[in-house]
């Protein structure tokens, strides 16, 4: 299905994942997002380049989470600090395989929705471009 067929349908329908209006509306964060390891340096992959706002029709929560006390996943709340995703997805905090470093979780998070939207979408060059 194609992302403007879904982006149709929920703008009609509303809830969940997305939200109307989209919060890029309000001015919500950078215009764009370089991705890049600063941690597990031994291996650096190119940078991913971020269109922060044309994401922003989705839900913070789709893609922004924290850790709690307890070192589990916890959920994006309004107006918390989002941290770097390197804080807690880097070789060295213990988390599992697929999450295990920037590279690894940014991936699942990016791959997962862009293959179920636009399989256009899940090419290398589309996020690792020079800008």
């Amino acid at each position: 299905m194609k992302l403007w067929t879904v982006l149709g349908a929920m703008l009609v329908f509303g809830g969940g994942f997305f939200s109307f209006p989209p919060a890029w509306a309000e001015g919500y964060g950078p215009e764009q997002v370089v991705i890049r390891s600063k941690i597990d340096t031994e291996k650096v992959p190119r940078p991913a380049y971020l269109p922060h706002h044309a994401h922003q029709w989705l839900d913070c929560d789709g893609c922004h989470h924290g850790k709690g006390a307890d070192g589990k996943k916890e959920d994006y709340v309004p107006g918390k600090k989002i941290e770097r995703c390197e804080t807690c997805h880097n070789s060295g905090a213990n988390r599992q395989k697929r999450l295990a470093t920037l590279k690894l979780a940014a991936h699942k998070l990016c791959m997962e929705c862009h293959l179920q939207n636009d399989k256009d979408l899940a090419r290398c060059g589309v996020c690792h471009n020079k800008k």
